[in-house]
């Protein structure tokens, strides 16, 4: 009976004990929390704050968790469980059948198809081979070029390439101007500068006649494939400008030269056999450049592939709303999900969403597989924050005019793995400034504890 009433004090002293700690650490935690809320570059800002505990299930700490927030590019989370999920170990270029004179392919969205950063390139390497006609159908195709609550005056930029069936080179054009600067070309004052494309094109292309402007500068029309260069006064330049993909028309164009013969977009054909697979890339070959540089067309195209590999077709509304419905039904707070990347403005997800979607992911592939994917400090957008915490702090950033984001994981000083969000809208201060007050916060917070 003594030793029965000593192990229920033990028991009780034990739990009022864990009860105090946890108090004292969501109260240690706030008044850092004010610092970050009070600091002269968000206070005048909307802030969501959550960090959780996964070990015990609990949140050390949340301010206006609950709420909506705009993401921009933590949206990518998402997109990469989603890949994660139902990609498999390697991304499908495209599937295929073939007849004794005929070639019938069906594209999947692969963005690594012909793109310039995989030297790899199987499935042209099994078109070129091939010595049957090609024919190619984009009835799986079901969206829209841009994604919902896009901004169409972005449409110059590198950052908003079209969404397509058949990506190729990253449905960008690298222009590039290079000039002359060996010794004699300067000294002679005869220094050529050239301009090209990579790959090469027979769209229009005009000079700019103007000379005042010394910035290598190429602008798209808004409607059609014809650009206008401004040659500069840089000895090297370069600039990425999305191309208008046609649905698959302009793809099929590039592709003539690069495969040597014509693949023709016939959408009437029926394949009546089995359908094989080709498959191109390991999927967290891609979804690592995703993640570290931020890239908005890789995310887009995984979501995309995605829809394909469950519906048979491409739609992002359709298959956000089967994730949603399915594998992301136990989400504290149903998100407004728009698109892959987070170019939406119509993307709305709050803290406790992006803690969620993070132990998901821990539980269902390992913080190991999370490591290699996700930048640490010192790393991708993370290259000028987080330096001295590299190996132990793994995020994602996020920026619009007036959004930065910041979602991920880090283990403290005494090794315990804390999930966290932090998610600001509608600030007016160098994004650099509102970057800093964040870090400082998650830093204490991992040197505390």
């Amino acid at each position: 009976m003594f030793c029965y009433r000593i192990c229920k004090w033990c028991s009780l002293l034990l739990i009022i004990n864990f009860i105090l700690s946890s108090c004292s650490v969501q109260k240690q935690i706030s008044k850092s929390a004010k610092l970050l809320i009070e600091d002269p570059a968000i206070e005048n800002a909307h802030i969501g704050i959550s960090v959780y505990d996964p070990s015990s299930n609990k949140f050390w700490y949340g301010y206006q968790s609950d709420k909506y927030f705009t993401p921009a590019s933590n949206t990518k989370i998402f997109s990469c469980y989603a890949a994660m999920k139902y990609l498999g170990d390697s991304l499908i270029a495209f599937q295929f059948a073939e007849n004794d004179t005929a070639l019938f392919i069906i594209p999947s969205g692969d963005p690594t198809f012909l793109h310039p950063g995989y030297k790899s390139q199987p499935a042209v390497q099994f078109l070129q081979k091939t010595k049957k006609k090609i024919y190619i159908t984009d009835n799986n195709w079901k969206d829209n070029a841009w994604g919902s609550g896009w901004s169409w005056d972005d449409y110059n930029g590198g950052y908003m390439a079209e969404r397509s069936a058949l990506p190729v080179y990253g449905n960008v054009i690298k222009w590039i101007q290079s000039k002359d600067t060996s010794e004699k070309a300067v000294l002679t004052n005869q220094q050529v500068i050239s301009v090209f494309s990579e790959p090469e094109i027979n769209w229009p292309v005009s000079f700019n006649a103007e000379t005042h402007d010394s910035v290598f500068r190429v602008e798209r029309t808004l409607t059609g494939n014809e650009f206008k260069i401004n040659q500069g006064n840089e000895a090297y330049a370069e600039q990425e400008i999305p191309f208008i993909t046609n649905g698959v028309h302009s793809a099929l164009e590039l592709l003539k030269d690069t495969v040597g013969k014509e693949i023709i977009l016939n959408n009437k054909f029926k394949i009546n056999r089995p359908l094989s697979v080709l498959h191109s890339q390991p999927l967290d070959s891609m979804l690592k450049p995703m993640m570290y540089r931020s890239d908005n067309f890789f995310a887009e195209q995984s979501l995309l592939m995605v829809s394909n590999r469950l519906l048979g077709y491409m739609n992002d509304e359709k298959v956000i709303d089967t994730l949603l419905r399915t594998d992301l039904k136990d989400l504290p707070q149903k998100p407004n999900w728009a698109d892959g990347s987070g170019l939406s403005r119509y993307d709305a997800f709050t803290p406790q969403d992006f803690v969620a979607i993070l132990n998901k992911m821990k539980n269902e592939f390992g913080i190991k597989r999370m490591q290699a994917i996700f930048p640490t400090g010192g790393t991708g957008t993370l290259k000028n924050y987080y330096k001295a915490d590299s190996g132990y702090f793994f995020a994602k950033t996020g920026s619009l005019s007036d959004v930065i984001a910041l979602s991920g994981f880090f283990y403290t000083r005494k090794n315990k793995l804390l999930f966290f969000s932090v998610l600001v809208n509608n600030h007016h201060s160098a994004p650099f400034m509102v970057r800093k007050a964040i870090e400082r916060f998650l830093k204490g917070i991992r040197n505390k504890y």
